[in-house]
């Protein structure tokens, strides 16, 4: 395993899932209509712990989240990592949350949460981002300063999977509850997150964050949907 000498993005993801969870809204009738439709079945919080350390040409080391944090973010199970590419001088940070109702996940979004917290929410951009197998990967990209005299500048991009289904937002989430299209199985917020600097500006903190979630997202849709095959085969046992 590779040593991790870029300390910033370590500080930054802490920082950044923290904020991320202290602020949220209430979703009261979306919250409700979730909860008759039903909940997206438990898992053990170790299962997402098989996601490769190593993709490509990028390595990973596991980013323990406080205990508190955890508690707050009201998730089933997460991926909490720091991944650098070879080299070691580009990297990111890596989280996923798996949550027990699809509702916990709603209301913990960038443009709410880092907003709340005191930063500045600067360029956004939706993008379609096309992986190997021809899928495309809808996200969007985030960018908050905050600061006076000395800004801090982070880029986050931020992704839903849905079912296996792709989605930039909540969006696909409130289309089948307003549509009573039947209970969400499984959903997973993604977010990749960088800080930008005067070494790496915001259009290389862009391209490198794309390049990991176009290697990362087929291996986490297909983790997440071996978990729906299992739960399909034991209640047919």
């Amino acid at each position: 395993m590779k040593t991790l000498r870029n300390r910033p993005i370590i500080s930054a993801a802490i920082a950044a899932i923290f904020l991320m969870f202290l602020f949220g809204l209430s979703h009261r009738i979306l919250a409700d209509k979730l909860l008759s439709s039903g909940e997206m079945p438990p898992i053990n919080p170790d299962a997402l712990a098989s996601f490769p350390m190593e993709i490509g040409l990028w390595t990973g080391q596991e980013a323990p989240l406080d205990e508190a944090i955890i508690e707050a973010t009201d998730t089933d199970a997460h991926i909490s990592r720091n991944y650098v590419r070879e080299g070691g001088l580009e990297g990111v940070a890596f989280y996923v949350a798996f949550g027990k109702k699809a509702r916990d996940l709603m209301p913990h979004r960038p443009e709410v949460c880092y907003v709340g917290a005191g930063w500045t929410r600067g360029n956004t951009e939706s993008l379609e981002l096309l992986l190997e197998d021809g899928t495309k990967l809808s996200c969007t990209i985030f960018q908050f300063s905050r600061g006076s005299l000395i800004q801090n500048k982070i880029m986050i991009l931020d992704y839903y999977i849905v079912d296996g289904i792709f989605c930039s937002d909540v969006s696909l989430l409130r289309s089948k509850i307003w549509k009573g299209s039947g209970a969400v199985n499984y959903t997973a917020q993604i977010q990749i997150s960088a800080p930008i600097s005067s070494s790496m500006d915001s259009e290389s903190v862009k391209k490198t964050i794309c390049d990991f979630a176009v290697k990362s997202a087929p291996l986490l849709r297909q983790l997440l949907l071996s978990f729906n095959i299992k739960d399909s085969e034991k209640e047919q046992i």
